[in-house]
């Protein structure tokens, strides 16, 4: 005899929220003092493809390279980190990202853009706008809408979520 469910739970998380919650999970990876973003790229039948978070390059220890925001440009983090979006595509070992689904903690910069859209990635949902008005940000946008990529802002619910370990 068939056991009968009164009905199925309602309080899941929804895609978005899955998704964000691992790009927010991933960069907790992250060492930088200052921001930790993370990146998470699914595929269109929502299955998760890639992750990755901002850091150094393999063999670039955490330890060796700064992390400075100011000073003098050698002396400081940007000409060394790998940003997230880019270490999500490069660790993607699976052939074609074509048509998948990136979701990310903080809004490409220009750099990061040129990646999503040379590698098929249709849509960017992403957590923070914080940079809209630098001219990075507004590079990638006009670029993405060049390419056909759509982004839209990751609508937060409100729900809390506590990993103990």
């Amino acid at each position: 005899m068939k056991k009968i469910v009164a009905g199925k739970r309602t309080d899941y998380l929804s895609w978005d929220e899955y998704f964000m919650g691992v790009a927010i999970l991933s960069g907790m990876r992250s060492k930088d003092p200052n921001s930790q973003v993370g990146c998470c790229i699914v595929s269109e039948d929502n299955k998760i493809l890639s992750m990755g978070y901002n850091g150094f390059p393999k063999g670039c220890s955490d330890d060796d390279f700064p992390w400075a925001r100011e000073g003098e440009a050698l002396q400081t983090k940007y000409f060394y980190v790998t940003h997230s979006e880019l270490n999500a595509i490069l660790n993607y070992r699976g052939g074609s990202l074509e048509g998948a689904k990136l979701y990310v903690t903080l809004f490409p910069c220009n750099e990061c853009a040129k990646a999503i859209i040379q590698a098929g990635i249709r849509t960017v949902v992403y957590a923070s706008d914080k940079y809209a008005d630098e001219a990075m940000t507004i590079a990638s946008k006009r670029m993405f809408d060049a390419a056909g990529v759509r982004y839209y802002s990751y609508g937060p619910t409100g729900r809390r979520i506590e990993i103990e370990v």
